[in-house]
């Protein structure tokens, strides 16, 4: 019988050996592509043991889940069809019609529209919190009886804000509430949520997980029990991935730990470059020793990661940048191994209106930079002449 239980010691290890099928697939060194929609029956006890691809229960769906649970240090894990697909069924698994959430104030536009758009037809309310200058007795008072979940992001988007991520896990076990943390931005490289008693973890494995800009996929981690019951809701929504995503997602997480060793150093020079900037009003990026969350990251992350935002005061200065960069792509999405700059009012956080979006600090001469793994001393070149505004 295949077993796919294997951890060790290191994550650097996990990240290329744990869950893969033992003994090996036809004697394979990488697990194969398994491309079949459904497999024989056996004595399945119950509805998810039926082998089905939507069932997220092929050997690449195995292996897969395996990788993801030793990397982020959980009982179990569940893969998905996007981000979007992990974060709305692990909301909706532990929040339905009638209940409330707490979210961070601050929030990837995706999961915000998700709340603003659709909550209300779902009957699922929320309310957002200051993690970042507010504490306990703020949240108190957001408090109802019916509330069943703490929403956060490790650094969130676009604005890289750290939050008291502590004093939430805190705040949630004296409440009886589910913590859940969106922990792209980060990657378990960086951060590992669980560690400090966080319940659930998700990504969108889009990002750094896969790192190479060719695939869509999330990714739920936490405890057999969690996992179990957003796995049950993603059976009957069907936001399951298929053998080939799979495979490319398991092949990406290999390299994971060397890319975002280099992303973090590349971001700090650059984030350092920017910050001394004349042209620009303000930078974001918890590296830098005066960024209000560098006391949080530096307690609890291992690299304050690849991404970074900065402000050039006019919106005309940044699309001038845009246009002007030649190394950094401009697209939306993150985390791969190539440098991406984009305006967040153009692209994440476009579906939020205009003045909403100005009272998050979500200005439209705000662009948001995901740095790559390219040479340091040519992006900061590249940057250097793409910010010549005199």
């Amino acid at each position: 019988m295949t077993d796919y239980s294997h951890r060790f010691k290191t994550l650097e290890t996990n990240l290329v050996h744990a869950g893969a099928p033992r003994p090996n697939i036809g004697g394979a060194v990488v697990t194969p592509i398994f491309q079949s929609a459904n497999y024989l029956m056996a004595d399945e006890g119950a509805y998810d043991e039926v082998r089905y691809i939507r069932l997220s229960n092929s050997p690449n769906h195995f292996a897969l889940q395996a990788r993801l649970a030793a990397a982020e240090g959980g009982e179990a894990a569940l893969v998905t069809a996007s981000g979007m697909a992990a974060i709305s069924t692990s909301i909706l698994a532990f929040a339905g019609a009638g209940d409330h959430i707490l979210t961070q104030k601050t929030l990837y536009g995706g999961t915000q529209n998700l709340l603003d758009d659709d909550g209300p037809r779902l009957r699922v309310a929320h309310t957002p919190i200051d993690t970042v200058n507010g504490g306990p007795s703020d949240w108190e008072a957001a408090l109802r009886p019916e509330t069943r979940l703490i929403l956060v992001e490790s650094i969130s988007n676009p604005l890289m804000e750290v939050g008291d991520l502590e004093a939430v896990v805190a705040f949630a076990k004296r409440h009886d509430l589910i913590t859940l943390i969106d922990n792209t931005f980060t990657s378990p490289v960086n951060f590992r949520p669980l560690e400090i008693g966080i319940d659930l973890v998700v990504h969108s494995a889009t990002k750094y997980l896969n790192g190479h800009s060719d695939i869509v996929a999330g990714a739920v981690i936490g405890s057999k029990e969690h996992v179990d019951r957003v796995r049950h809701l993603l059976l009957h929504l069907g936001g399951s991935i298929d053998p080939n995503t799979a495979f490319l997602f398991e092949r990406g997480m290999k390299t994971l730990a060397l890319r975002v060793a280099k992303q973090n150093a590349n971001a700090q020079r650059v984030a350092e470059f920017l910050d001394t900037h004349e042209d620009i009003v303000r930078v974001n990026y918890p590296g830098l020793a005066s960024d209000p969350g560098h006391r949080i990251a530096s307690r609890l992350f291992s690299g304050y990661g690849g991404m970074l935002s900065f402000y050039t005061g006019e919106p005309e200065r940044a699309e001038r940048v845009l246009s002007r960069v030649r190394i950094p792509l401009h697209a939306a999405s993150l985390g791969g191994v190539e440098s991406l700059v984009v305006r967040p009012a153009r692209s994440s956080h476009l579906g939020l209106p205009p003045e909403a979006r100005q009272k998050l600090g979500i200005t439209d001469d705000l662009i948001r930079v995901s740095i790559g793994i390219e040479d340091t001393d040519e992006l900061l070149a590249d940057f250097a002449q793409a910010l010549q505004f005199r």
